[in-house]
């Protein structure tokens, strides 16, 4: 054996390595997450949302909305927000200096007035030009600004919220009707300790949608979509149950968070150099309170559900997954000094060192490891029950693990109830192991070279928006519609 194929049976023996450490963490996770899940479904009954409905205690809400470029999605996104079962909320939407006519749309829709109102000078952002209040909604403000980017609407947002929590979502997205209630009742429960929570993104892609309520749950025509569906559920159903149980939640999405407005204040709300900035600031919450020694708990809440919608061509996700290769460099630059630091507890013994190996890094063993296995196996290299071990070790228990993560979801919540969708589900979870996830290696790859030229942008992002309900139709009176899909190019 020559030099260089010792080198290479080396490297595919580390990242057998590799495969046996992610995957055995991920069996951890799935064993914590199935024992929690098993208990939030006998808690269900319990959990007092009327009770929380009426109580005079419980907090005010701001939801921020950043919003560029949005008009195919905005009028719809807000008019759920506006039907949100909650006591007291606000919806707050920044229109981040759009090019297209989103603010038209809006003054349109709600009937927006020019008001002078006091803003807080506690974060700096780029200028607000003008700010908006609603005839029809007094609970709607709407912030017009030049442009600075999503961080720097979001603190644009700060500035001008009134209550004392804030609720972070896309302009893309749908919240259900009870998601505030259920996502603040940890922080109502304990609001000394709670400083942050997050819910569930699931994929509204082919879903039937009816003025702002996702009606019908279905999955989506396209290919990529329905993947999607299946990256989703494990990740927020597994991964994020399982790391929010022991405490050490490394990321609430952007898409759909709940913190403590005066905590984001007091650490200078979001970093505007990211393009993770979900990712950093959670972070940043757990630097800044365990250096001060301060007991408290972020947490994931799996049952309030944000709908959103994801790209369906190969090109648009591509992008969005570069930008996340991105967003996690920058998050681990800034907060370095937490890795493997016991003073950040299980974020920083745990959390960190997981989202070094097994996410940013994991293109180098998943993807390179697996190439080097076969040509290994193609050259005689390595023997054949060194290549089935490692093919099921690295392919096989990822179709065990998101088929698991499926089971979780039909015995938690059963939401998609054809029999056709879950087959289909099942299927997909074959094809997602079994060539996605190396394309998405091959994305995130992609990734370190725009980290190396210092690609900063975002890219242009693609909204196919929530379709309307058409006009009733005189035989059925069927009033509803599916959010568009279509096939993979």
């Amino acid at each position: 054996m020559s030099n260089l194929e010792k080198v290479l049976v080396g490297f595919s023996n580390l990242s057998f390595v590799y495969f046996v450490v992610l995957n055995t963490l991920y069996l951890v996770l799935t064993a914590v997450a199935w024992r929690e899940m098993t208990n939030e479904i006998s808690r269900r009954a319990f959990l007092g949302l009327d009770e929380i409905f009426r109580s005079p205690l419980t907090p005010g809400i701001s939801v921020l909305v950043p919003a560029f470029d949005e008009r195919a999605v905005i009028v719809e996104s807000v008019r759920s927000l506006m039907a949100l079962r909650y006591p007291r909320h606000e919806v707050v939407v920044v229109n981040d200096g759009s090019t297209d006519d989103t603010l038209q749309q809006l003054r349109q829709a709600f009937d927006l007035v020019p008001v002078r109102l006091a803003v807080r000078d506690s974060i700096e952002t780029a200028p607000i030009v003008t700010t908006y209040l609603s005839r029809r909604h007094p609970n709607l403000l709407v912030v017009d600004k030049e442009n600075g980017g999503r961080s720097d609407a979001l603190n644009a947002g700060l500035r001008v919220a009134r209550h004392p929590y804030v609720c972070v979502i896309d302009a893309d997205s749908l919240l259900e009707s009870d998601a505030l209630l259920k996502v603040a009742k940890p922080i109502v429960d304990d609001p000394e300790v709670l400083v942050a929570t997050g819910g569930t993104i699931r994929i509204a892609n082919g879903c039937t949608v009816d003025h702002g309520r996702v009606t019908d749950v279905r999955l989506p025509p396209s290919r990529l979509a329905t993947i999607q569906v299946l990256e989703y559920v494990r990740a927020f159903l597994v991964a994020r149950v399982g790391w929010s149980r022991i405490n050490a939640l490394g990321i609430i999405s952007g898409a759909f968070g709940l913190f403590d407005r005066k905590l984001l204040e007091t650490v200078g709300g979001y970093w505007t150099e990211t393009v993770g900035e979900d990712f950093e600031l959670t972070l940043r919450l757990h630097r800044h309170l365990r250096e001060r020694d301060e007991p408290y708990r972020i947490e994931f809440v799996s049952d309030p559900v944000c709908w959103t919608e994801v790209p369906e061509e190969l090109s648009t996700l591509a992008r969005q997954r570069r930008r996340w290769q991105r967003g996690l460099w920058q998050g681990f630059r800034r907060h370095i000094r937490m890795l493997l630091n016991p003073r950040y507890g299980k974020v920083g013994m745990l959390a960190m060192p997981y989202f070094v190996l097994f996410e940013f890094l994991s293109p180098l063993f998943a993807l390179l490891g697996l190439l080097i296995t076969i040509l290994l196996f193609a050259l005689g290299a390595v023997s054949v029950t060194y290549f089935v071990v490692f093919v099921l070790i690295s392919l096989g228990l990822g179709v065990f693990l998101t088929t698991s993560a499926l089971a979780l979801e039909e015995i938690s919540y059963h939401r998609y109830e054809r029999r056709r969708d879950i087959w289909r589900m099942v299927l997909y979870s074959v094809l997602e192991n079994v060539g996605f996830h190396q394309l998405h290696d091959i994305w995130r790859t992609l990734g370190y070279v725009d980290i190396a030229r210092g690609v900063t942008t975002w890219g242009a992002q693609q909204r196919r928006g929530f379709a309307p309900p058409p006009p009733a139709d005189a035989n059925s009176g069927a009033v509803t519609s599916r959010v568009p899909g279509g096939p993979l190019a």
